[in-house]
């Protein structure tokens, strides 16, 4: 898809798997209690229509309530998961997986399977960190999901090339559908991101906003004043045109209304050239850059 004809509505097909990814999506991390419910609801209203949660973030039944409260249709809302660590057996793995699908949807709205088994939309493994077993054991839950219609894509998060090609030893699905790392012009992750593209493999960017700790950097700000938006705006439109899924968290409703707004302009070559000069390899992540040995 060219840039220009991106949109709030953009998707990207899933590898080997009839689903669709939005190309935007909004995280929830360290959004707690009732204001993770607001923020996915002003995201809802925006017109986001996928929200990014986790185990590890402690909010997946917040991000449920507001799917509900929301009044959308199940079925028009991507819901991204994960699972950070194992439960200690191939079954409490898999159980400790359903829970969180139970979270986000008890089966009873609109689009669930009939059967009362509700579905997120895409489960993934939080990190490679836990070693082999972890891994090996953890892929085989989320098949599991996948098998029985609980979750309809899986992939992982923080996999580099080593990892990924290590699932080949044991998945019955590969390439995984989705890798999510750390990636904004100061972290791009080359390797990593080279590899899935060329196994089709949808990269999906954490953090892309940097923690607005590279706001006021010069090369940043200059784009920034070039196109008359804020250095938020470049830098989930770097990602956009980069064919990565960023994933830009917010509580304030105006910056959620404000990091969808970054369709009616595009960088050109000069600009992502400029922003492409300023990565730093592993030295530029302000959370993990993955191995890829």
């Amino acid at each position: 898809m060219s840039p220009k004809s991106l949109s709030l509505t953009s998707t990207l097909p899933l590898p080997s798997s009839p689903v669709t990814i939005p190309r935007l999506g909004f995280g929830v991390y360290l959004s707690r209690s009732s204001t993770c419910v607001a923020s996915c609801l002003t995201a809802f209203r925006t017109g986001y229509r996928h929200i990014d949660t986790a185990q590890f973030y402690a909010n997946e039944r917040e991000v449920g309530a507001a799917v509900r409260e929301s009044g959308l249709p199940r079925s028009e809302v991507f819901v991204t998961t994960k699972i950070f660590s194992p439960g200690g057996s191939p079954e409490k793995t898999y159980q400790k997986c359903v829970e969180s699908v139970e979270k986000i949807d008890d089966g009873s709205g609109e689009g669930g399977s009939g059967e009362g088994k509700g579905y997120v939309d895409l489960f993934l493994i939080h990190s490679a960190s836990g070693g082999s077993k972890a891994r090996k054991e953890m892929w085989g839950a989320l098949e599991r999901l996948l098998e029985e219609g609980r979750a309809r894509s899986i992939g992982v998060s923080n996999f580099g090339v080593g990892h990924v090609e290590e699932m080949k030893q044991y998945a019955k699905v590969w390439p995984p559908h989705v890798n999510q790392i750390e990636l904004h012009p100061w972290c791009q992750q080359r390797v990593i991101d080279k590899y899935c593209q060329s196994h089709g493999i949808v990269v999906e960017a954490y953090s892309p906003l940097v923690r607005n700790q590279r706001a006021h950097n010069p090369t940043l700000t200059q784009v920034s004043k070039k196109h008359a938006k804020s250095t938020a705006q470049i830098l989930i439109r770097y990602c956009l045109q980069k064919n990565w899924v960023p994933l830009p968290k917010s509580d304030t409703p105006s910056r959620i209304e404000e990091n969808a707004d970054v369709y009616g302009f595009e960088l050109d070559k000069e600009d992502m050239q400029t922003l492409d000069k300023l990565d730093m390899g592993s030295e530029g992540a302000i959370v993990e850059a993955v191995r890829n040995e």
